[in-house]
């Protein structure tokens, strides 16, 4: 099996830290390729980070999705999940809805991420995939992801604190959501009063069950005339 791993900011340092948490999760079980943004916010926190962030992962499905059995949109938040998809050939898995859905079989869970301006934007997300009666609580704290992944010692307290927060609110579980904060559930465990999920963790798990098991692609839109994208993502839009 073949994983494309899309990492859709263009921190090069949160890809790999990422990809290596992966590989070690997916244990030989599948080869990896992981890519990061071509453009755009080095961490998403904002709307605007995040719209870009999108169109950047089009950009890096139409450049090296030809040759994949899934991908794994390694980002919470799943920017683009949506129009990837339409566009995609083989399954797309985004982090945040792997997540969500893992946690949502186990009753009410909150949410704990890096950055303010998430909080809103998780909220809708959460609905779009119909689980917001399952959402006891969104925790954001000041440090982005970027940030965490930077200095993940001096973000565990503050984390913790979070966690409980979620769990005080009705959270059967807990997810530590970003792409900063690989292998951190594990490290907090002892501190939490719940469960946590590594978001991380849960796409891989969503990732290597989809490409095992691929469900039939999305219809494709009608295809389209463009200016200005990248000849790779120009043809993919014209494709029949």
């Amino acid at each position: 099996m073949r994983i494309l791993l899309i990492n859709p900011n263009t921190s090069q340092a949160v890809t790999d830290l990422v990809a290596d948490h992966v590989r070690r999760q997916i244990d030989g079980r599948a080869d990896l390729r992981a890519v990061t943004g071509r453009f755009g916010a080095r961490y998403i926190a904002s709307r605007a980070a995040s719209a870009i962030a999108g169109h950047a992962a089009l950009d890096a499905l139409a450049e090296h999705g030809d040759a994949c059995d899934a991908v794994y949109l390694a980002c919470f938040g799943d920017p683009g999940l949506f129009a990837l998809r339409e566009l995609s050939a083989v399954p797309v898995v985004g982090m945040a809805e792997a997540a969500c859905r893992e946690a949502a079989a186990s009753g009410a869970f909150g949410i704990v991420t890096g950055g303010t301006a998430w909080d809103p934007m998780l909220r809708e997300f959460v609905a779009t995939l119909g689980l917001s009666d399952k959402l006891a609580a969104i925790a954001t704290v000041a440090p982005t992801g970027g940030d965490i992944a930077r200095d993940p010692d001096g973000a565990l307290g503050i984390l913790a604190h979070a966690c409980r927060d979620c769990h005080a609110a009705g959270a059967n579980t807990v997810i530590l959501g970003g792409a900063g904060l690989a292998g951190l559930a594990r490290r907090l465990e002892p501190q939490a009063p719940c469960p946590l999920i590594c978001s991380v963790e849960a796409g891989t798990r969503a990732v290597l069950a989809a490409a095992m098991a691929p469900a039939a692609p999305a219809a494709r839109p009608m295809p389209m005339e463009s200016l200005g994208l990248t000849p790779a993502l120009s043809r993919r839009l014209a494709a029949p």
